[in-house]
């Protein structure tokens, strides 16, 4: 969940649900620009940032639960990596599966600090700007939320939706956002595609159309999955580029990228969905050194 500095009201979080599910997306808000340029890069190398911890109450039981299940030095790093690399990776210009012109140069946000904060909160997690400089980052995330996390289902693991919920709010430090307009169900799907394909997949996610393309969270993550399937790789690099200069105008977006509305091309995917499960499909890169240190935690 993502919010901005620059809103004048504070926004309660949602209460915590029996079953643990995402918090509610909030609603676009025009942001004011950076006024540090953004950071050009190619695949070889990211800007590094700064990255924080943040107890607020060191004697709540889920601080400690925390702290035995997230490897704060390590595992804050490895999730910055795995995101960047998810956002601002492109694949070669000759890889014949994509059908996407490529930005000559990629664009990352000039985000300088990371700062995670636990604290007692409802809801689940929430991104916003510094009150001293929206390019310095915090993550709020709910101590009271994490009491549910032992509850998970067999196989599913309190470390795994630790690291699964700091990635999907570390994708909102970084990824574009139209200079603030962008539809809140769109960007709240960009972290939930990061989120699927570093592996961190709740047992109650499922591939489900749901009300319409921009439900947010899951829903669109999946929906964005299919499109990076079917238009080529690349098709989420090129999505989150796409909002990095000009404001975000659903009737133009899409055709410009895609040569269809988005209505088009969800009424696709919801057909799609009718087909025959592939039983082969499967998310996550193993080369990601966080998938590996995931997979020796499980099998001990």
């Amino acid at each position: 969940m993502s919010k901005t500095s620059a809103t004048p009201y504070f926004q309660t979080m949602s209460p915590v649900p029996p079953e643990p599910t995402p918090s509610q997306a909030p609603p676009s808000l025009e942001t004011g620009r950076h006024e540090s340029p953004p950071v050009p890069t190619t695949t070889s190398g990211f800007p590094k940032v700064k990255l924080r911890l943040e107890l607020r109450d060191l004697s709540h039981p889920s601080t400690d639960l925390f702290l035995k299940n997230f490897n704060s030095a390590k595992d804050l790093n490895d999730l910055v990596d795995t995101v960047l690399k998810r956002l601002y990776t492109y694949p070669d210009h000759d890889d014949a599966s994509t059908r996407l012109p490529m930005p000559t140069h990629t664009r990352i946000p000039p985000t300088r600090s990371v700062t995670l904060i636990l604290r007692d909160m409802d809801g689940v997690a929430y991104t916003t700007g510094a009150d001293i400089d929206d390019d310095h980052k915090e993550i709020h995330f709910s101590l009271g939320y994490l009491n549910h996390v032992a509850s998970q289902k067999a196989g599913y693991t309190a470390r795994t939706e630790i690291l699964g919920v700091v990635c999907h709010e570390l994708v909102h430090c970084f990824q574009w956002n139209a200079r603030g307009t962008c539809n809140g169900g769109f960007i709240e799907g960009i972290a939930d595609w990061v989120r699927l394909h570093a592996g961190f997949i709740p047992p109650h996610w499922k591939k489900e159309a749901g009300k319409s393309w921009d439900t947010g969270y899951q829903n669109t993550g999946y929906f964005l999955d299919w499109i990076e399937k079917t238009r080529g790789t690349g098709s989420v690099y090129v999505m989150n580029q796409a909002l990095f200069h000009k404001k975000y105008d659903g009737d133009t977006y899409w055709k410009d990228l895609f040569g269809q509305s988005v209505d088009s091309l969800w009424r696709e995917y919801t057909e799609s969905l009718k087909k025959p499960k592939d039983e082969s499909e499967s998310y996550g890169d193993p080369n990601f050194k966080m998938q590996i240190r995931i997979k020796q935690d499980v099998e001990g």
